[in-house]
């Protein structure tokens, strides 16, 4: 098999034992309860935030919190479908549907194939991502367009116009057909976000869902996606050698915080290592460290650094857009 497309060698790879495979391995019920409330948590208390002390900078730190977190939800539910979020099957399913997916609009059902198709042709024709990195590197003036576009909510309008009309099927069906199955595939994220403004009306700041969660959801959120997006797959390596097809981000704490969350910045020893909780990322970042892996791999010093290998081109290029319109249907 190509190296590109390779899942996890099931034997102990990249000089790791066994015995470190299997904690790296290791799921967890309160670990995954931890970080699925701690997400809901920094949700919660950025409104207070606002809430209380309303003025611009709190509103300006709420709001980077929040589209923070949801990334953070989305990234949980990656872990969920890859069946690492909790041990208990049902459990890990449900709550990566219901607490994280169903929130930020992406359902886990319809996610877990599309995405491990992406790990196993990882950056090859067949990856389904590959048109998100494939147009790097692009300008800076088209970076500026794209930030634009995601923080007036275009992006996010575009996107979900495209998961509408995705979920309605084809269109010569007949009506009634189609908005049966768009009803089915909104439940989730019309039902949550049901609760979350039910929520707010009892406490009285009803207001709150449209603005610090609603418009970070079409607007924050899609930026850092965006930047999370590029710093993965954009600009790397050998298509075929997996230490440089997938990059990993050293992150400061304001990356984490942003674009960064629940370690997703490790997304090479994701790669590498795909049976492993998002919570066990960084051990497996120093179990490559130790075997001298890391002058090896692809690697980047903070998002910036990315940024400024993926906006390398002098000039804008026609042939060239810088990913799917709308910002990519992939989470993860």
């Amino acid at each position: 098999m190509n190296p590109g497309h390779a899942f996890e060698d099931p034997n102990a790879p990249w000089g790791v034992t066994p015995d470190e495979l299997q904690r790296l391995r290791r799921r967890s019920n309160w670990r995954g309860a931890w970080v699925v409330f701690h997400a809901w948590a920094c949700v919660a208390l950025a409104m207070a935030l606002f809430a209380v002390w309303p003025n611009p900078v709190t509103f300006i730190a709420a709001f980077v919190i929040v589209s923070g977190r949801q990334l953070g939800l989305a990234i949980l539910m990656h872990d969920a479908a890859h069946r690492l979020l909790f041990a208990h099957p049902r459990l890990n399913d449900g709550a990566g549907q219901w607490l994280c997916g169903a929130a930020v609009g992406a359902d886990l059902y319809l996610y877990r194939p599309y995405h491990l198709q992406h790990h196993r042709h990882t950056q090859q024709a067949q990856d389904p991502d590959l048109e998100l990195s494939a147009p790097f590197p692009i300008s800076r003036a088209s970076l500026r367009r794209k930030i634009t576009r995601d923080l007036l909510g275009v992006t996010g309008y575009q996107r979900r116009l495209l998961q509408i009309r995705g979920s309605m099927g084809d269109v010569s069906d007949p009506l009634w057909v189609r908005l049966r199955r768009l009803w089915r595939a909104e439940t989730p994220f019309l039902g949550v976000n049901a609760l979350i403004l039910g929520l707010l009306l009892a406490l009285g700041h009803g207001w709150l869902y449209l603005t610090l969660w609603l418009w970070p959801l079409f607007t924050g959120y899609q930026l850092v996606s965006r930047l999370r997006n590029i710093a993965e797959h954009a600009v790397v390596g050998d298509a075929n050698d997996p230490l440089r097809n997938t990059r990993s981000t050293r992150a400061n704490g304001f990356e984490r915080l942003t674009v960064a969350p629940y370690w997703v910045n490790h997304h090479l020893e994701h790669h590498l290592f795909v049976n492993t909780p998002c919570w066990n990322l960084p051990l497996a970042h120093a179990l490559l460290g130790r075997q001298g892996l890391w002058s090896q791999m692809e690697l980047a010093n903070g998002y910036l650094q990315v940024l400024e290998r993926a906006t390398s081109r002098p000039t804008d290029d026609p042939g060239r857009s810088g990913g799917r319109k709308g910002g990519g249907s992939s989470m993860i």
